[in-house]
């Protein structure tokens, strides 16, 4: 075997396990195909490259440093044109969650999911709670709201506008406060409910495949008071 196509053999496969290594990031799971297409051309370039320069050099030493200048561009380039993303807050959230709920209203079963929409600049979750026949909600009920995270680049905060079936809109904004394991938001907005009245959502995330999702409300002038408790785990 020649030794470009050795180093093109050697490189596909280098690059293949460090495109599948990307599943151990949740937010990068929904673009594993393309990162791992990525990353195994890449290798075989590069590994097929330092081949012929050791070919041509005859000189393995040779083509080895020429595949790390190869590699060293690009790294740099990749580096210089990567922007922070402004959704690392809650990028642990993204894919589908199951679990329970608590509250005010009873117990719930709850069904949960967060994607990137439109070229990624949002994220849409999308939340449905089954509340049984109870004591609390003797008739049962089914909960449903949507919502829409952006990134306001003036105040550097995250934003989220959620959309009720009972027909209420709330509009939070991220806590300065917030922390990676405890993201918070209160509203700043609220449609078709009493003037005054306020809602946080806070997101307390025990780790990769797993977090709580507390909501409270409080009415005008009083503290926030527990309306409901999600715990979730992650489906997929």
């Amino acid at each position: 075997m020649t030794k470009p196509a050795l180093g093109g053999l050697v490189g596909a496969g280098l690059g293949l396990l460090d495109g599948l290594s990307a599943r151990a990031y949740p937010e990068a799971r929904a673009m594993i195909v393309s990162i791992v297409i990525s990353s195994t051309v890449k290798g075989i370039v590069t590994g097929a490259a330092t081949g012929w320069v050791a070919r041509r050099w005859r000189s393995m030493a040779g083509g080895i440093a020429a595949g790390l200048l190869f590699l060293f561009p690009a790294s740099v380039v990749g580096q210089q044109s990567t922007q922070p993303d402004p959704f690392g807050p809650i990028a642990v959230l993204l894919g589908r969650w199951e679990g329970t709920s608590e509250g005010q209203p009873g117990k719930a079963q709850v069904q949960r999911e967060y994607r990137r929409v439109l070229n990624s600049r949002f994220i849409h979750a999308r939340n449905r709670s089954e509340y049984a026949p109870q004591e609390k909600n003797p008739k049962g009920k089914i909960h449903e709201d949507e919502g829409w995270f952006s990134f306001d680049g003036a105040r550097k905060r995250l934003v989220l506008r959620q959309f009720h079936v009972e027909g209420f809109v709330n509009q939070y904004v991220q806590d300065a406060d917030s922390s990676d394991s405890k993201l918070v938001f209160t509203t700043e907005a609220i449609e078709n409910i009493p003037v005054g009245w306020r809602a946080r959502e806070t997101y307390i995330v025990h780790g990769p495949d797993e977090f709580e999702e507390v909501f409270e409300l409080a009415e005008a002038g009083k503290p926030f008071e527990l309306y409901s408790r999600a715990r979730l785990k992650r489906v997929k």
